[in-house]
């Protein structure tokens, strides 16, 4: 199996389920909320509350991580969302449910995401080492792509119209299997460390490393501003997409479709990295997929047709998963083992805070001056990201990867 191991296809296979648990309780939440309240601010505050542990509780999370056997902390964050979302299952099967008890389930889960997903992506470069990351990471970003964003959704939609039961009991099954398979995968993965220090210090100690290296400094703040750009360009989008008076004036259904086009593209380029960093190297293949995906909110200020939007969500989709790959790969490669959950984890936190930065942002603007106007202002830094790669070059990295591997 592309020469990746039999560990990590174990660990490939639980990601699948964990994403598919995740995807499909995303939905689920907001769908089961509507039997206790129809208050758009309690239903939206659902989603806020699955994101907020990314701000609150990333940079922990990193240092745990780095201080964990990382397979045991990806089996213990399943095993306590799985757990909590049971409890709350039984009590709404007891007739106990409300909405306050869905807002423990996402703040809950989301907490446990912020351990899993960053130990997840931590563990890779200790199962396949540093050659084949790009391989691993297309791979691990597809099923994750697949199970999120395809199948996650519809299913919560069929599942939530069966009841709360099945809605909440599938991806309570869902972790259960993902714990059985991360059993399976054997060895040790916990972090080699020079004394004892302190949670603070070790937040503090990751924090540094990454302000003092120039290259993942750089490709930080080019997340953090794309982020805040497209964060402010598609939280107004669905105000300039649909609806008869809208200028795209698209039913519900077809935008759906057109953000599918931008996951469809995903998964795409999930599959096209390796392939693609091969044949136009690491520093050609940014800049191309970069410019992909800052032309996702450039397209909106020049165009509302739909079937062109549609043509280069896809593109960028395709972009933003092959610049994903080649960074996160080049994340791996060049922080040390004892420091990567702490590099995944402060990379998170900028790019969660500033996309919920740049909503709010986007709402401010588009109250005050226009929804044209957001997409105009956002498309500047979403294109004229690229300009942070000025500075990268092969040679950069060859010599930042030595310095690495010398470490």
């Amino acid at each position: 199996m592309s020469g990746l191991g039999g560990t990590y296809w174990r660990l490939w296979s639980a990601a699948g389920l964990s994403s598919l648990a995740d995807g499909v309780l995303k939905v689920a939440l907001p769908l089961v909320a509507v039997n206790y309240t129809r208050s758009p601010v309690l239903i939206a505050g659902l989603a806020f509350a699955f994101s907020l542990p990314w701000l609150l509780f990333a940079l922990p999370a990193g240092a745990l991580v780095d201080r964990l056997d990382r397979r045991r902390a990806m089996l213990t964050a399943n095993v306590l969302r799985g757990g909590l979302l049971a409890g709350v299952l039984l009590l709404t099967v007891l007739g106990g449910g409300s909405i306050w008890a869905l807002y423990v389930v996402a703040l809950g889960a989301g907490s446990a995401e912020t351990v899993y997903d960053t130990a997840a992506q931590s563990i890779v470069p200790q199962v396949v080492g540093r050659t084949r990351l790009a391989r691993a990471n297309g791979r691990m970003y597809a099923v994750e792509q697949t199970a999120n964003e395809f199948a996650g959704p519809p299913l919560a939609g069929l599942l939530a119209a069966a009841g709360a039961g099945a809605a909440f009991g599938t991806p309570v099954a869902l972790w259960a299997a993902a714990v059985a398979t991360l059993l399976l995968a054997r060895g040790s993965y916990r972090v080699p460390r020079d004394g004892r220090t302190t949670l603070r210090a070790d937040i503090a100690e990751g924090l540094r490393f990454l302000w003092h290296h120039k290259i993942l400094r750089t490709f930080t703040v080019m997340v953090g501003t794309f982020n805040f750009a497209t964060g402010a360009a598609f939280a107004v989008l669905v105000l300039h997409a649909v609806g008869p008076g809208s200028a795209m004036g698209l039913s519900a259904p077809a935008f759906g479709l057109l953000m599918a086009s931008i996951a469809a593209g995903s998964l795409a380029g999930s599959v096209l990295a390796e392939p693609v960093e091969r044949r136009l190297g690491r520093v050609r293949a940014l800049w191309v997929s970069w410019l992909a995906g800052g032309l996702t909110v450039g397209v909106l200020a020049v165009t509302a047709d739909p079937y062109a939007v549609g043509v280069v969500f896809f593109a960028g989709g395709v972009g933003l998963l092959v610049s994903n790959v080649v960074m996160v790969s080049l994340r791996q490669r060049l922080t040390p083992d004892r420091l990567l959950g702490r590099l995944n984890s402060s990379h998170r936190l900028v790019a969660w805070g500033t996309k919920s930065l740049g909503a709010l942002a986007g709402g401010a603007i588009a109250q005050a001056a226009g929804l044209h106007a957001v997409f105009v202002l956002m498309g500047v830094p979403a294109l004229g990201v690229v300009a942070g790669l000025f500075g990268v070059t092969e040679d950069a990295l060859a010599a930042a990867e030595r310095e690495a591997v010398s470490r």
